[in-house]
């Protein structure tokens, strides 16, 4: 254990928190570079042809939803507009009564190992949830991080309601950092998992290793039938530690990540491609790489959650403490992402969407590293444009 603590206070010494995105990174407006800004080149003619939203967006915060949460992480929407969400640290999932706030706890998820940013992460239902009434789980175990699928039955007792957890796909990486841990269903019906190369850095080039991907599974955690590389779940490589996924009208995927000095990314996603990591961070003159959408710097971003609407993609900051929105032309962004909530909630950790103009937004003050207030943390409804 002496081991394992020394080798994280190496790397949290080093700069390379996860949550944090990096240490000692520039601060906004320091040196000649902006402290955010648009990726260049062209977009296809395709995607020229399409319209982009008002450069600038607006951000209501419409109601508080829920208090009291300890270290939520992940957050999954019923049919019935109730919620879900996942505490990393307790291992828990409970149910959040989409109108009143009320919480019932399903139970707690056996095999979650909690420690530093690993715990029980993200959560998905599944795209036939109405028939199997299955939720997916992302965890950090004593051995690896995995997936895993459990049966919900709203007749049990509260705490009783989680069957037995089905592990579908084992061996990610685990790490005290950069554990990933973002799963999500595509338009496909298809999983897709965000990891972390777990503070190994040399495991993101390597396409025969699971840390610092994006994964593409069938909803029995097998690789789906048309991923780039044969036979593997890895969908796109190069990555530092992706936590926010996420799909415009176009059904085109765009993935968050903690960059580590200097630059935290938005990326528009290609099946196969690589996105640099440890080679580049940020934008890069290097032609095997694919450049960022918008990077920040790690001060004013450490992005985690990523959700899309109206014409934008809304980004989650850990470290910056903020809303950002990024208005996009296809894949590209059509102008300067803004910030919102700067301060506000202090830390922000995921957002979905919640459909036509209003999002789920969830802080993250009880990780250890946030200034827990009375209430934290909270679910948010926010309402944007």
């Amino acid at each position: 254990m002496s081991a394992v603590l020394a080798a994280a206070a190496l790397l949290l010494t080093a700069g390379c928190s996860s949550d944090d995105g990096g240490g000692g990174g520039p601060s906004a407006g320091a040196g000649s570079a902006p402290a955010s800004g648009t990726a260049p080149g062209a977009s296809s003619s395709r995607e020229s042809a399409e319209t982009a939203p008002p450069a600038k967006g607006s951000v209501k915060v419409v109601r508080t939803v829920t208090e009291g949460l300890d270290t939520p992480w992940g957050l999954a929407p019923l049919p019935d507009g109730d919620l879900l969400v996942s505490s990393r640290d307790q291992g828990t999932i409970t149910r959040v009564d989409g109108q009143s706030g009320k919480k019932t706890g399903l139970g707690e998820v056996p095999g979650v190992s909690p420690a530093g940013e690993g715990g029980l992460l993200g959560i998905a239902i599944s795209p036939d949830y109405a028939a199997d009434h299955m939720i997916y789980a992302y965890f950090t175990s004593a051995s690896d991080n995995r997936v895993v699928r459990m049966l919900y039955d709203e007749k049990k007792p509260s705490g009783e309601q989680l069957g037995a957890p089905d592990t579908i796909f084992k061996g990610i990486p685990k790490g005290v950092i950069h554990n990933g841990g973002r799963i999500a269903f595509g338009p496909d019906r298809m999983l897709y998992a965000g990891t972390g190369e777990s503070g190994d850095t040399g495991l993101s080039q390597d396409t025969k290793s699971l840390g610092g991907k994006i994964l593409r599974l069938t909803p029995e955690g097998e690789p789906a039938p048309g991923n780039p590389f044969p036979d593997s779940p890895v969908y796109s490589y190069g990555h530092r530690n992706v936590q926010g996924l996420a799909w415009d009208s176009k059904q085109r995927l765009f993935a968050s990540e903690f960059g580590q000095d200097t630059w935290d990314e938005l990326n528009a996603i290609k099946p196969g491609g690589n996105y640099g990591w440890p080679d580049a961070e940020g934008r890069s003159d290097n032609s095997e790489f694919q450049n960022p959408v918008s990077q920040w710097h790690t001060d004013d971003a450490s992005p985690s959650g990523i959700a899309y609407a109206k014409g934008s993609v809304w980004m989650a900051g850990l470290k910056g403490q903020r809303l950002w929105r990024v208005p996009l032309k296809g894949t590209a962004a059509s102008a300067d992402p803004q910030a919102f909530l700067q301060g506000e909630y202090g830390r922000l950790r995921t957002v979905v969407a919640a459909g036509g103009d209003k999002l789920w937004l969830v802080t993250s003050n009880t990780d250890g590293r946030g200034t827990p207030k009375d209430g934290d943390d909270r679910i948010l409804e926010i309402q944007v444009s």
